[in-house]
């Protein structure tokens, strides 16, 4: 395990999918961790109960800071001080009612930045931001490395982008080692419900029907472990590239074609369901191919990075965590 004693962490975004499993991996490590929450969150409870996974001396380095983005650079600097590392992984206005509206994700880039200069306020060494695959838009086969040109094709991988263009300068000129987190499809423990992996473990062992795409296209899964460890580790190996920036693709090594990782459910499910593919609507960009590169996450972690979780044994744990719930 990661021996982060002394280490301290700010985080917005905490209360997540991603944002808790990663502040419990740096309570793990022994981490002080200052989560900046909404006043009005729904979500601390989930946090909390991800650090109850840590050990009882653990716990105690989690410290709940009550505060938006847009407050930011006041509330760290009264109620942090200083830090090591700032992560930042909260953002408005991913629901489809919200993701192409200019306005919103024009806040999110403002209030990002506030959180940039909070980093910079508080001496952080390390910043890192959760961008997205949507900031690549329309690839034809598929193939996302962090050196192509981008062409989102909707507000929130425009502001995405958007904010990644400016945060670079001023962390650069801060001497901040800045990585800009791309991840593809997560899937684990607190998943979003209605996401495919989460409907398909659920619906599957009740003998439920599930509607689907064709499922023709290329896809990626990566387990929340891996997904949250990798954040871990490319902080272990920040000081080999001090003040550097650098894009990075979080994702699996394991792309097929999204039926085989259907059919490979069912599977596991004991084919108790039934699969109707075709019969969902898609979204309106249509079904889309994506096949990560996954080069620099090696290349920034020394060459050690490894997945410890195949898609298989993701899926039986989640299944696990279903029968005994």
């Amino acid at each position: 395990m990661l021996d982060l004693r002394g280490k301290r962490v700010v985080m917005t975004g905490a209360t997540g999918f991603i944002g808790r499993n990663v502040a419990r991996r740096f309570l793990e490590g022994g981490a002080e961790v200052f989560c900046l929450v909404r006043p009005d969150s729904q979500n601390c409870a989930a946090l909390e109960n991800a650090a109850g996974d840590c050990s009882a001396a653990r716990q105690k380095n989690l410290h709940i800071i009550a505060g938006t983005m847009e407050d930011a650079e006041v509330v760290c600097a009264a109620q942090v001080g200083s830090a090591d590392l700032f992560l930042h992984f909260a953002w408005r206005g991913v629901n489809r009612g919200e993701i192409d509206s200019p306005a919103v994700q024009q806040i999110n880039i403002e209030d990002s930045l506030r959180c940039v200069r909070a980093a910079i306020d508080l001496g952080c060494q390390v910043f890192m931001d959760a961008g997205s695959r949507v900031e690549y838009g329309i690839m034809p086969d598929g193939r996302m490395e962090e050196t192509m040109e981008c062409r989102p094709v909707n507000a929130y991988g425009k502001a995405k982008l958007a904010f990644f263009h400016e945060a670079e300068p001023l962390l650069h000129k801060a001497g901040i080692t800045y990585y800009h987190l791309r991840y593809f499809s997560v899937y684990g423990r607190g998943d979003h419900p209605w996401s495919i992996i989460s409907t398909l473990t659920r619906d599957l062992p009740m003998g439920k029907t599930v509607s689907l795409s064709a499922c023709r296209h290329r896809w990626n899964f990566m387990d929340i472990e891996d997904a949250s460890r990798a954040v871990a580790e490319l902080y272990r190996y920040s000081d080999g590239h001090a003040g550097e920036c650098h894009i990075v693709n979080v994702a699996s090594e394991d792309t097929r074609v999204l039926r085989d990782f259907v059919e490979e459910i069912d599977a596991l499910c004991g084919h108790k369901g039934a699969l109707e593919f075709g019969t969902f609507v898609q979204a309106k960009e249509g079904a889309l191919s994506i096949r990560p590169v996954t080069e620099r996450l090696k290349i920034l972690t020394d060459g050690t990075w490894r997945e410890r979780v195949s898609f298989a044994d993701g899926i039986r744990r989640m299944l696990e965590e279903r029968e005994s719930t």
